[in-house]
Parts: structure tokens; sequence; C-alpha cells
């Protein structure tokens, strides 16, 4: 970022080539469709050469480049040219997929996701609102923290974990027959397992009630099979790939970065 904002070529080509796949699979998850998410990465990208210059570092770069190519989202929408939302079933992918499925419990950057997997996933976070939606794709599909992703969105901290959690339990009701796992949790006399684990997994469960957590588990086979579904269910979205960029986009893209470089130098008052 540095030697980009001195005016290195490379260095700004190598942000580009960084992060331009991220923001295409925000884009599409946020558009789900590919022609609107093309044009949100030419902006966001474009907004990166030109206002490089005005980054000083109090966000991280892709927290900077996701909160501009999220207001690109909610411009478009507003203008109602997202496509409408898609209304294919899970039940329509082959009914042998829940025995290919793979365990992420090693770690998502040792699972291999089948596209049907893909295409499971990609379903199940189409199906939330957008509000969920987005909140999903940049915790657990794109790696934000939970205040990185308050500052995308311009909400508190805490609204970005209700929604999260709400989200996580709405994907994993979409996964659990692919995951071999009830499809509600248990109910009466059990805890909201479910809450509960996604709240563990942010770090906002006090030591007596994780311990009071893992003794329910540990005499409640429901209870854990949810919870080891909802694991699942986020290690599949942490471990989605961001999948290639079409070249006529990232040949777009490239266009009109170097067009608009080549404008700014031009602009740029002489030496002396």
């Amino acid at each position: 970022m540095q030697a980009a904002q001195r005016g290195e070529a490379d260095a700004l080509e190598a942000l580009i080539t960084r992060y331009q796949p991220r923001v295409f699979r925000f884009s599409l998850k946020m558009c789900r469709n590919v022609d609107d998410a093309g044009d949100i990465v030419q902006e966001t990208l474009l907004a990166l050469a030109r206002k490089i210059g005005a980054f000083r570092g109090d966000a991280s770069v892709s927290t900077w480049l996701f909160a501009i190519a999220r207001n690109a989202c909610i411009r478009r929408r507003r203008r109602g040219k997202f496509a409408p939302p898609r209304e294919e079933s899970l039940e329509r992918l082959e009914a042998g997929l829940r025995d290919r499925i793979a365990d992420p419990g090693a770690g998502p950057e040792q699972t291999t996701l089948s596209h049907e997997i893909e295409q499971r996933v990609t379903l199940a976070i189409d199906a939330l609102d957008a509000g969920q939606r987005e909140v999903l794709v940049l915790r657990d599909v794109e790696g934000l923290t939970a205040p990185e992703v308050a500052e995308v969105l311009g909400i508190r901290v805490d609204a970005v974990k209700s929604r999260l959690h709400r989200a996580r339990v709405a994907v994993r009701a979409r996964l659990a027959p692919a995951l071999s796992a009830p499809v509600t949790a248990p109910g009466a006399g059990c805890p909201d397992v479910l809450a509960l684990y996604s709240r563990h997994l942010e770090g906002d469960i006090a030591a007596d009630v994780c311990q009071e957590m893992e003794a329910h588990l540990a005499q409640c086979t429901s209870c854990l099979a949810a919870c080891d579904s909802l694991r699942r269910s986020v290690a599949l979205c942490q471990a989605a790939p961001p999948g290639p960029v079409p070249d006529a986009v990232a040949s777009a893209v490239r266009t009109a970065v170097h067009a608009a470089i080549e404008e700014m130098r031009r602009g740029a008052p002489s030496a002396g």
C-alpha cells in the first residue's frame, strides 16, 4: 500500500490482483448477478486507484474496499438493478450428496469442497435476507472480525453478532440434510445450543456458561449433533474458495484502472 501510494504501478497492480477475487466474491453474493458484480468490482478498484492517496490506515485495506463495494451494492439495489432472488431448491441437488460431504473439522485449509457442496452453501447463503447475508459473508466467508464488519456496515458490534447468529442458524438449517443433522434444534428441556455455540465461536460466552453447555452436550446426543452441524456449516462457509474472476471482468478492471492512472498522471502538476 505504501509503495502504491508513492506511485509505484507494480504495487498498485499487486493490490488489485490480491483483492479483486475477494471483492468479486462479495459483490456476487450480494448482487447474485455476474454483470452487476463485475460493475461493482470495477467501481471499487477504480476507487482504490483514484483514492489511494487518501488511505491513512485507520482501517485494514480489506475493510476499506468492502465498505466501498457494499455502498456500490446499496446504490445499485436502490436503482432496482439487482436480479430477483433465486428460487432454486436445495432438494434439486442429487440425493447422494450427504455421503460425499467432508468433515471440515481439521480446518478450512484442509477441506476440499465439491462443486455440489459449493452449490449448497451458495444456495443457503442466497436464501438469507440482505442484512444477514452481508454479515455472514463478511465474517464467515471473508474472515473479517466482528468489529471490522461493524465498521463496513456502519452498525454496532452487538448488532453484527446478533445478525450473524441468526444467519448461521439459518444456513445450518438449510445444510442440515446434507450434514445428516436434525433440521431443528432439540426442544423442551434443552438450552438454545445453536445460539450458545455461535456465541462461543465469537468468544462471547463466560467460562461458567461454557462449562454448563459442555456438561449438557456430554449427556445430550441431539444437542451435540446440532452443535457439530453448526460447526461444520460455518467451516464450509469459511472454506468456500473465491473462485476465478471472469476474464471479461478482469480485463475491464485492468483497462479502467490503467486509464484512470493515466488520467491522474496527466492532471498532476509537472515537476519544476
